[in-house]
């Protein structure tokens, strides 16, 4: 039995930094029972203080070791490098799990699992095997991606300019989940030849800056703010050459959006919970109800039973989007596979989407105005569904789902589907 309980006294660092969180011994686990069960112990934790976290804008830092500390950082490494390579229908459970709890925590880490993925199919046997080895003795990875002022999210002006063994990487990032925790920032950036690559930036170099000034009204605690590079140097062997990934069918997109889509199907659990909670235990019947209590209105009971009905059609979509991604595997894919994969992945993100923002505003509405009181802090369901959803537009969804269905069209190939 491998023991999750796990508390550490981790000092937080300063919401400015240059080096980064101590790297601290990991557990690794063996199998998917063992990951289920250290998530489980994980969403126990988070879940005591997790509204005074949000409130106060607290991050999460004992709780981001205990992740670490526990063997979930490494539970997708191959088993070729010593990882237990779980399944897809496992880690969106793991996600499912820790963010029904804190979906703040439970987004940390999802650039870290897609980083991890996109390794498979473009880094070098050498490169996977020190990065994934480092993953593993506890190693976490940090987001480096978007940048703001870009005309879309594939626009990338940070540049890597060759430099003897390595490059010189310059730049400015945000939206950048998981850097402030990270050990290694993966930073996308544009190469001399004008092809894009990924560079692994380990905390400390000079010339990285990592800056809390994320203000997102949700998702408070990501601290998913900024990344600063001035002429930081990444040697040849820390650097990926992801454009690679575009030039063959893969299911990167659909693993990325498999976690997105738990994220929120996590919110929508929490939300339908406090809602069932607080009508039990605290709200007035209406008076035209002719009942003693809340839970015996007839309409709210309603309200109860499709929310219920809806969340449990979300979490079927989404385990059936995750076997979809466990039949079709890691080998080498081609172009009708992969699309069938993004539109299992999509089709269960258009409902978790719909659930969350639904059940977290409906909270008030069975709740009553008691339920807005500052002291519950229950808002940040819904704050934390309205800002998680908009990490790309459902709209497109439903278009892709249309057309695939309708005209047997792919979808488009890159991770926002």
């Amino acid at each position: 039995m491998v023991n999750h309980s796990i508390s550490l006294e981790h000092p937080q660092p300063q919401t400015t930094t240059d080096n980064g969180p101590a790297l601290l011994p990991a557990q690794i686990l063996r199998n998917d029972a063992e990951a289920l069960e250290a998530a489980q112990a994980l969403a126990a934790s988070a879940r005591t203080h997790a509204a005074r976290r949000d409130q106060q804008r607290e991050l999460p830092w004992q709780l981001i070791e205990q992740f670490t500390a526990s063997g979930l950082g490494s539970i997708t490494v191959p088993r070729a490098f010593g990882g237990p390579d779980v399944s897809f229908e496992t880690l969106a459970e793991v996600f499912r799990l820790i963010s029904a709890a804190d979906p703040a925590l439970g987004q940390i880490p999802q650039n870290h699992f897609g980083i991890l993925q996109m390794l498979r199919g473009t880094a070098t046997e050498a490169q996977q095997h020190a990065l994934f080895t480092a993953v593993l003795e506890g190693a976490r990875i940090g987001n480096g991606g978007p940048e703001r002022g870009a005309r879309n999210t594939l626009e990338i002006n940070t540049r890597i300019v060759r430099d003897g063994d390595g490059g010189r990487i310059s730049g400015q990032k945000f939206y950048s989940t998981g850097a402030l925790f990270a050990h290694w920032v993966a930073v996308k950036a544009v190469n001399d030849e004008q092809r894009l690559v990924m560079a692994f930036v380990r905390r400390g170099t000079p010339g990285l800056r990592i800056v809390d000034d994320w203000s997102g009204f949700g998702q408070r605690t990501t601290a998913s703010g900024t990344v600063v590079l001035e002429n930081a140097h990444v040697p040849d062997t820390h650097v990926v050459q992801i454009w690679r990934q575009a030039q063959q069918p893969n299911i990167q997109g659909a693993v990325s959006q498999l976690m997105q889509a738990a994220i929120d199907a996590g919110i929508a659990e929490a939300a339908i919970d406090d809602t069932i909670a607080f009508v039990r235990e605290k709200s007035r019947p209406w008076i035209d109800a002719g009942v003693e209590r809340a839970s015996d209105d007839p309409f709210v009971i309603a309200d109860i039973g499709r929310l219920k009905l809806e969340l449990h059609a979300a979490q079927a979509l989404l385990r059936k989007a995750a076997q979809v991604l466990d039949q079709i595997g890691q080998a080498p894919v081609d172009a009708a596979l992969a699309g069938q994969a993004s539109i299992a992945v999509a089709e269960a993100k258009v409902i978790t989407t719909e659930i969350a923002l639904q059940a977290s505003e409906k909270l008030f509405e069975l709740a009553g105005s008691r339920a807005t009181l500052a002291e519950f802090n229950l808002d940040r369901h819904w704050r934390n569904a309205r800002v998680h959803t908009l990490h790309d537009p459902v709209r497109w969804k439903y278009h892709a789902v249309g057309a695939y269905h309708l005209n047997g069209s792919l979808p488009a190939r890159h991770s926002w589907i």
